[in-house]
């Protein structure tokens, strides 16, 4: 199913990211975790892609996998900047042929030991219009409610992701928040230079102190005061911490859905458990039943 048909006024979405294991590592690793997140009827289950297309093939494996065994649309991640031409229709035939329907088109990060020219696509826009040139997916991009980490201003931001929706993206998923303000007043600027296009907010529960500091150091993305209190006081109780890193993103999922979001991402990190709590504590506010599972 394309996920362009999803979306409903009437209805926010809920989506689940994971990610695949490591090239040295059995696909087998990963299905267990697709089970449990099965359990809990998402809309669609997204799969990243490694840097510089570490995953790639494990990624078409487990898009796969989960569009035929687990009957969950799946979205799989794709990155141009390290590919060329010819490369990426190598994927996209492949994807095509095991039946997934629906793509997550981005640049990708620069490489550690350097960027050279590859003739393929410098930026996720030049991706969209490939695919959509060639292919028949249904096509979603990244958006920044913080602005991209390499753009000077948000507003630049908000101008590249213009050229991306216009180029054919036909809905967006947003890097993580912590500030639902942030995302708000970001959605009413991007409204404002005609991207109408849904938008699905992504939302990273906080589960260790860690975790936080690489998510800083990744995206830029800044931290309310009310974050910042959590973790000073429960930095050296774990399982405290954990607690009220779900709980914090709990409240974040109900305000967000309280304001007609078109839809919630959670970036699950592979971890069922702590997805599952999530959702179990929102399910009234959907208006779903859930069946009860082992996860």
């Amino acid at each position: 199913m394309y996920i362009r048909d999803m979306f409903d006024k009437e209805k926010s979405l809920i989506s689940l990211e994971i990610f695949p294991p490591k090239k040295e590592s059995k696909i087998e690793t990963i299905y267990d975790t697709i089970f449990k997140l099965k359990e809990l009827r998402p809309d669609f289950i997204s799969v990243t892609y490694g840097a510089g297309g570490s995953t790639k093939d494990t990624t078409i494996d487990v898009s796969s996998f989960i569009h035929r065994i687990s009957n969950v649309p799946s979205l799989a991640h794709l990155t141009c900047l390290t590919s060329n031409k010819e490369e990426l229709n190598i994927t996209l035939d492949s994807l095509h042929k095991q039946g997934v329907k629906n793509i997550l088109a981005l640049r990708g990060d620069y490489p550690l030991e350097g960027y050279h020219e590859n003739h393929g696509f410098k930026y996720a826009s030049d991706l969209v219009k490939h695919i959509k040139e060639n292919y028949d997916f249904c096509i979603g991009g990244a958006c920044y409610p913080e602005k991209h980490l390499e753009c000077e201003s948000l507003h630049q931001d908000i101008d590249n992701l213009k050229q991306k929706v216009d180029s054919g993206v036909e809905f967006l998923i947003s890097q993580l928040f912590f500030d639902n303000n942030l995302f708000y007043e970001y959605k009413d600027k991007v409204r404002k230079k005609n991207i109408n296009v849904p938008i699905l907010a992504g939302v990273l529960p906080i589960l260790n102190k860690n975790q936080v500091k690489r998510i800083i150091e990744l995206t830029g993305c800044s931290l309310p005061k009310k974050i910042k209190k959590i973790i000073e006081k429960y930095e050296h109780s774990p399982n405290a911490l954990r607690e009220a890193g779900l709980a914090y993103a709990i409240e974040q999922i109900i305000d967000l859905l309280s304001w007609d979001t078109d839809g919630i991402h959670i970036y699950t990190m592979n971890k069922p458990k702590a997805t599952s709590h999530i959702l179990n504590n929102i399910k009234a506010i959907r208006g779903v039943v859930c069946d009860e599972c082992a996860c």
